[in-house]
């Protein structure tokens, strides 16, 4: 008889554990949650403490009937999905699935695996753990709390604005901070600004640039072009002596080793990695990959956490590398300890590798691309976490010049310490950048009293700028700051608020739509304490007071839902319905004159004239960074295809479902059809052809005309074009995070790709 049933979240740690728990124990997976409240309806009994109605959910009874088959066989059920919350929540409905007859003896223990090693694994087996109430409790609230937000206030959008919006009590309060920045911008003016640099040169070189800085001792500004030019006029009739001369060694620490939200902005600034790229990638890290002979290994520990402590032998272990492969000098006297965040939990380790001495060189050739380049950075940035502080010479000189004061500043790296691994530049800067930065560093060996001789003097005219818009990296890192969420919800957060629509990213920035303005508007002014960040803070730090045992979880949601209930209730009446309405625009119908209003299709905004029906007109338009609205022109964009029933060009047009091909015959002819890519089925035996098609959601993807007789379909891209591996008649465009575009073989099995190349 085995020792025991371990279950665990997914089935490629099925692999892993069986390696090292070996025959003794039977290895299963409940492919994540299998329990969870209805989707049709609220599931939630509001009168009787907010008691939830799981059910099992749909597909997962096989997954169920497996699991208590696997049970019946042993005494003793080890519950090993992930360490936090909802592995807590999966490890609670196993439980109770798995209760067995009153005649049976069955035992459950909790096991939690920070990361998938050996000695980790066993060490875990041997001392499980109670499942935890009160964490279970914590992520119940949560998913309660999530749940009467969304299904009571999504049917109110719906029945004001549109048909199929929602709201979340986290992600409305994401986008609420990309539509403040978005109108801070807008709202901002720009102020001119001058700077006047110096070039000086001293008795001995190098020559240097030293700015103004101050006039009769006080901080001087330069408005405008007068002022800068009578600056000038001065200056180049002054004599340039050097005042002070000031040194001091200055020392940069290193970072911490990643925690959840750092490994996602670190991810996103050097790789271009989504956030929801980065976890998926950390979960394949985390999980085990294969190392040839050595089988499966986890490479990383667990991804999501909100703690920078590390084990002390993962610190021993990366002195004993850092010695042998930098030297003594780069070692620190004592293991660094880093500080932990205001609302950290630090219930597991940071983000590190398994074995420093599985380098990233190494375990190349076992990775795929991407999943190579996110194990670099994070055994790069664990180990750079161990490693002596960089020292800097700092030299600063005071010039005097007449009245007025110049300082010049330069910084010179004496010892790199842990830059030696882990520079602060982007990973797209090159070493001679470096070396350039590095130059400009340099002074000249000055005293007090020296006369400078002035080469020339450099005014420029400058303008301030307004706050930069959210990327991935910096939305998180402020969500982070704010205490919105938690290191498990980040990149959920991120993905949500996009797909439905309320927020686009292009060039790697958020920018709010209309709908986005629109729905965060609505919800401020009728619930704003959802739409508020302290109060979204708050609340997760009752949670968190739940799962330590601190405050009841009824109490919570039962502080909550008395205000949200009362919220709730006046917005049903108050709250103005633009579904028939829309939202005025300012402008003029250039048709009849009344006002043009902003109205939200499936296909996105536009503008259409308030007196609908009798006046039809509508228009597309955009905002400018002022946020004002602009006319967008409507072109007929020919083709190349003719219409086969007049003869007429086909035009490209954008309709509720996406971009279609219609006649340019319009009224006279009303043919329509799909956007073809002159690529043929790759099916055997489908002579079809690949056209464009757009999912409800108005995702464009790619699938074959003769459907529902043929079911191929594929997101990426179809190009006429050759593989020269197999032969395929086509290849697929891929678009990777980072920007970067592949052309690859849909045939699994050959396995070309390519990047594509430029025009």
């Amino acid at each position: 008889m085995k020792k025991g049933l371990v279950i665990v979240e997914s089935p490629t740690k099925v692999r892993t554990l069986k390696k090292y728990l070996g025959r003794d124990y039977d290895v299963k997976a409940s492919v994540g949650h299998i329990k969870d409240l209805p989707r049709k309806r609220l599931g939630v009994d509001k009168e009787h403490g907010f008691k939830p109605e799981y059910e099992v959910i749909r597909g997962k009874g096989k997954v169920i009937k497996e699991l208590k088959a696997a049970a019946n066989k042993v005494e003793d059920v080890f519950l090993a999905p992930d360490p936090d919350r909802e592995g807590e929540a999966i490890a609670w409905h196993i439980a109770q699935e798995l209760k067995p007859p009153r005649n049976r003896t069955r035992r459950f223990h909790r096991v939690l695996f920070h990361e998938l090693t050996a000695p980790a694994i066993r060490d875990a087996i041997t001392k499980p753990v109670d499942l935890d109430h009160n964490r279970f409790e914590s992520q119940q609230a949560r998913r309660i709390l999530d749940r009467l937000v969304g299904y009571e206030i999504s049917p109110l959008l719906w029945d004001k604005v549109r048909r199929g919006l929602s709201a979340g009590r986290v992600q409305s309060v994401a986008v609420r901070l990309i539509c403040d920045r978005e109108r801070e911008i807008q709202a901002f003016v720009p102020e001119e600004y001058w700077s006047v640099n110096a070039e000086l040169e001293g008795e001995v070189p190098p020559p240097f640039k030293a700015a103004v800085a101050a006039l009769r001792g006080k901080k001087l500004k330069i408005s405008d072009a007068d002022q800068a030019s009578s600056v000038v006029k001065e200056l180049e009739q002054a004599q340039f002596r050097v005042r002070d001369v000031k040194r001091r060694q200055k020392k940069r620490n290193p970072y911490p080793p990643f925690i959840t939200s750092t490994m996602q902005q670190d991810a996103a600034r050097r790789l271009g990695f989504s956030a929801k790229k980065t976890m998926m990638l950390a979960q394949k890290l985390y999980e085990g990959v294969e190392l040839g002979s050595e089988g499966p290994v986890g490479l990383i520990t667990y991804m999501r956490t909100d703690s920078t402590r590390i084990a002390s032998e993962a610190a021993k272990e990366a002195r004993v590398y850092i010695e042998k492969r930098f030297g003594k000098d780069y070692l620190p006297s004592r293991i660094p300890v880093y500080k932990k965040g205001k609302s950290a939990q630090d219930a597991h380790e940071a983000i590190r590798p398994t074995s420093v001495m599985r380098h990233p060189d190494d375990m190349a050739s076992f990775l795929e691309p991407d999943a190579a380049r996110l194990y670099r950075l994070i055994w790069t940035r664990f180990v750079a976490s161990q490693m002596a502080p960089a020292v800097m010479d700092q030299t600063t000189i005071v010039i005097e010049a007449g009245e007025y004061q110049l300082r010049a500043t330069g910084t010179i790296m004496k010892f790199k310490g842990f830059t030696e691994l882990y520079e602060d530049l982007a990973a797209s800067k090159s070493a001679k950048d470096a070396a350039e930065r590095e130059d400009e560093g340099r002074l000249p060996d000055v005293r007090p009293g020296d006369r400078l001789k002035l080469r020339r003097l450099d005014p420029k005219q400058h303008f301030t700028q307004p706050p930069p818009r959210f990327s991935e990296a910096s939305l998180i890192k402020a969500l982070e700051e704010k205490g919105i969420g938690r290191p498990s919800t980040y990149a959920t957060i991120l993905s949500t608020i996009q797909d439905k629509d309320y927020v686009k990213l292009e060039k790697k920035r958020f920018y709010p739509t209309e709908l986005g303005f629109l729905v965060t508007d609505l919800l401020t002014e009728h619930f704003p304490e959802i739409l508020d960040a302290h109060f979204t803070a708050a609340l997760e730090k009752e949670l968190d007071g739940i799962e330590e045992g601190q405050i009841s979880w009824t109490e919570v949601l039962r502080r909550f839902y008395k205000l949200f209930s009362q919220r709730l209730a006046t917005a049903k009446k108050e709250m103005k319905s633009v579904k028939s309405t829309g939202v005025p625009s300012g402008l003029k119908c250039e048709k009849c004159g009344r006002e043009m209003v902003i109205k939200y299709g499936r296909a996105g905004e536009f503008l259409a004239c308030s007196g609908y029906p009798e006046c039809r007109n509508t228009r597309d338009f955009t905002r400018d960074e002022s946020g004002e609205i602009k006319i967008v022109e409507r072109r007929n964009v020919e083709t190349g295809f003719v219409c086969e029933k007049c003869g007429s060009p086909m035009v490209l047009k954008k309709g509720r479902y996406g971009e279609f091909l219609a006649c340019s015959g319009y009224p006279g002819c009303r043919n329509t059809m799909p956007v073809p890519t002159g690529v043929k089925c790759p099916e055997p035996g489908c002579n079809g052809d690949i056209i464009q098609k757009s999912s409800r959601r108005g995702k464009v993807f790619y699938g074959c005309n003769r459907y529902p007789e043929c079911k191929y379909a594929s997101w990426d891209k179809p190009v006429k074009q050759k593989c020269p591996g197999c032969g395929s008649e086509m290849l697929l465009l891929v678009k990777e995070d980072a920007g970067v575009k592949y052309l690859k073989c849909p045939n699994k099995k050959c396995g070309y790709r390519a990047k594509e190349k430029e025009g």
